[in-house]
């Protein structure tokens, strides 16, 4: 078996680095303005994202957010070289990037679906056509993550079998579905996680509030049809048999729902809009990551949401977030969520090589991040136009197809 869980140097006990040098701010800074200039390159030649509709600072905000997991992920490489332990950085800032980048991913869903339930109790909503656009705007990108994923693992392996064909068949099931029920090693690949650095944990809160919906929508008086109804409580009840949510991440989405509400009101949006609210949520956010190492209590969470909210009330950040290059970053987030994990694998294990990336220095290691982070955002740039949007773009013609097939009372 191959053991990546224990990866170190042959001199870690003479490891003198300061920490410190290893999370300094600067390197962050360093790593999003390359991603923003790349964007920006990117929007020149190719065009940038219409800005119409009601939360475009919202549509700005993903693509950082998916920049700060990369970072959070990045941080962790390097520390995992050294001591063989995969955990949170040590660091405050570099800890948030993940954990509050993602508490704010689920707020956004919680966010703009709650409003589509709010928007329904006017303009009915299309339950097919829902739950047809979510399959296709999470599913096939996914499935082209685990190809990549099944090619790294054979090329590890040599193309050897290092354990039975059904067991490791039904071994990659759970990863197919969405690692909901686990995410086991495969193949004889102990800690096989750190191949996507763990990123798909993510998909099971989102696949869970969007099979919640049916049943969110009964609180607000909108009664779907009695299929989905039923369909949702079935597929709660079995998932939480088996599957347990951790709460925490659950209350982000209430935060988002929060959001979809405040919203409504013309005063809140005009106050959120305001410079003064923007310095509102910048102080939100810096005291979270400057009084608490971990996102997941209820304080963080809280002022969390209210940063949040503002956003989705329209504020911009002093226009960074409705900018051409965040609109561009903002599209293609899917894509550099779920795909930088093995692009990291793939750089330090394969090109830079083991031995040479655990004997990395702070600044050497993060010179290969910030020279890497253009070939990352091209290439989540490609996955979207290749994978994402034309998969997105048949989510009418399969409805109408569908709506087609079904038999009309006469």
């Amino acid at each position: 078996a191959i053991d990546f869980g224990h990866i170190r140097t042959t001199c870690a006990h003479k490891f003198l680095c300061n920490p410190m040098e290893a999370v300094s701010p600067l390197f962050a800074v360093a790593v999003i303005a390359i991603a923003v200039a790349t964007a920006f390159v990117l929007g020149k030649r190719f065009g940038i994202p219409s800005s119409q509709g009601r939360f475009a600072a919202i549509d700005g905000l993903r693509g950082y957010l998916a920049l700060f997991v990369f970072l959070h992920h990045s941080c962790i490489w390097f520390f995992y070289f050294k001591t063989g332990q995969w955990k949170v950085p040590p660091s405050n800032l570099y800890t948030h990037f993940g954990q509050s980048g993602v508490a704010f991913f689920f707020m956004i869903t919680g966010f703009l679906f709650f409003s589509k339930l709010l928007d329904g109790k006017h303009k009915p909503i299309d339950w097919n056509r829902l739950f047809i656009s979510r399959f296709f705007r999470i599913v096939p990108l996914y499935l082209f993550l685990m190809l990549l994923f099944a090619l790294v693992i054979g090329y590890i392996s040599e193309g050897i079998l290092n354990e039975p064909l059904p067991l490791l068949l039904n071994k990659a099931c759970y990863w197919l579905g969405f690692t909901f029920f686990g995410n086991p090693n495969l193949n004889g690949l102990n800690n096989t996680f750190t191949i996507l650095a763990g990123v798909t944990w993510s998909l099971p809160y989102e696949l869970f509030f969007y099979i919640s919906l049916p049943i969110l929508a009964l609180t607000i008086g909108l009664v779907p049809p009695l299929p989905y109804i039923a369909l949702s409580i079935a597929c709660m009840t079995w998932l939480l048999a088996s599957w347990h949510p951790e709460s925490y991440h659950l209350k982000a989405f209430l935060g988002g729902i929060v959001a979809s509400l405040l919203v409504r009101s013309d005063s809140f949006c005009q106050i959120a809009a305001s410079k003064v609210a923007s310095m509102i949520a910048i102080a939100s956010v810096a005291l979270v990551v400057n009084l608490y190492p971990s996102a997941y209590t209820d304080i963080p969470l809280l002022l969390l949401s209210l940063a949040f909210a503002i956003f989705a009330g329209g504020n911009s950040l002093f226009g960074i977030l409705t900018s051409g290059a965040s609109r561009v970053l903002g599209e293609m987030a899917y894509s550099i969520y779920l795909l930088h994990g093995i692009f990291l694998f793939v750089t330090f294990i394969f090109i830079v090589g083991i031995p040479s990336s655990q004997a990395l220095l702070p600044m050497a290691h993060w010179s290969v991040i910030i020279g890497i982070t253009p070939i990352l955002i091209i290439l989540s740039f490609l996955t979207f136009r290749w994978i994402e949007r034309p998969m997105m773009q048949c989510t009418a013609v399969v409805n109408d197809w569908i709506r087609s097939r079904q038999v009309k009372p006469s």
